[in-house]
């Protein structure tokens, strides 16, 4: 049986860091032999960070990630040395019940300045690219796509990673010139093997892995996976029933709230967002939970 929300956390002050980023959804800090990265209830939509969290929203990303990292180290090294917060810095133990559920344990990371796509099904930025008869990502599209179709292979279509602001599309080229040639050659490899593990797991739960992105960094020169990985809010989940080519199925993420948002007259995408109302809320909390017990079995 499902329990009820718990307490919406936006955002955290934690004691005794180096240092202290907060993104648009986790507080980043650093100490001496580690990094602790606490996922929060916030959740953006067009870029914009709305006042209104969503409960449960960071248990569920931080979760699943673990569950992944767990599930795929085999393919490739993660950052993750455990989410047990006896396990974290002694400073921040009086914070326990923050943190439980939604903080993971790091190894430090030099980031790679490249975020790594991969898509199975036309969507997204990518669809609206082929409808304009745009390239993408120096890749060509045959004649006679429909949205949300399967693709014959998964492409890997890296992005800029961009510290505000939209990712930018780029080629494979550009991604070398970005790291190196060695390094985004790996990327490459690396993240469709992980997309094609992470889709035959998803359709084996009655779900479709439309598309996702993974972040790597380098940890004593290795190639590392880093950040979150196949959450709700790094990727576009679909019902497999639901699945059609020609139109994009209700997903497992931000796409319920987008759509909300899209038809709101007074509003116009920067900041600050509207506070939602609990049906929103309510539906999203919905989506993020669900996704989470049909990937991983378990709920926050």
């Amino acid at each position: 049986m499902e329990s009820g929300p718990s307490k919406v956390v936006i955002s955290t002050d934690l004691p005794g860091a180096i240092s202290r980023r907060q993104g648009k959804v986790r507080d980043v800090y650093e100490y001496e032999d580690g990094v602790l990265l606490v996922a929060s209830d916030r959740i953006s939509a067009f870029d914009v960070v709305m006042p209104t969290g969503i409960p449960d929203k960071g248990k569920v990303l931080t979760q699943v990630s673990a569950f992944w990292f767990e599930k795929t180290k085999h393919i490739v090294p993660n950052h993750l040395i455990s989410t047990d917060v006896a396990d974290f810095p002694e400073a921040v133990q009086p914070y326990a019940d923050i943190l439980e559920g939604r903080s993971m344990w790091c190894h430090k990371a030099e980031v790679v300045p490249v975020e790594c796509v991969v898509r199975g099904y036309l969507a997204g930025s990518a669809w609206k690219a082929y409808q304009r008869g745009e390239t993408f990502c120096g890749y060509d599209f045959p004649d006679g796509l429909r949205e949300a179709a399967q693709l014959d292979e998964p492409l890997f279509t890296p992005t800029t990673k961009a510290e505000s602001g939209h990712d930018e599309p780029i080629t494979v080229e550009q991604c070398v010139e970005l790291c190196c040639h060695k390094d985004a050659m790996a990327m490459q490899s690396h993240s469709i093997q992980l997309y094609k593990y992470a889709w035959e797991h998803a359709s084996a739960n009655g779900l479709l892995l439309a598309d996702t992105k993974f972040e790597f960094g380098l940890i004593d020169g290795e190639l590392t996976l880093i950040d979150e990985m196949l959450t709700p809010d790094s990727s576009r989940y679909w019902s497999a029933n639901q699945w059609a080519p020609g139109h994009q199925p209700q997903g497992f993420d931000k796409q319920y709230l987008r759509d909300w948002l899209e038809e709101l007259d007074d509003w116009d995408k920067t900041p600050p967002g509207p506070e939602l109302p609990g049906h929103v809320v309510a539906k999203t909390r919905a989506l993020y939970l669900e996704l989470m017990e049909r990937l991983t079995g378990r709920t926050p």
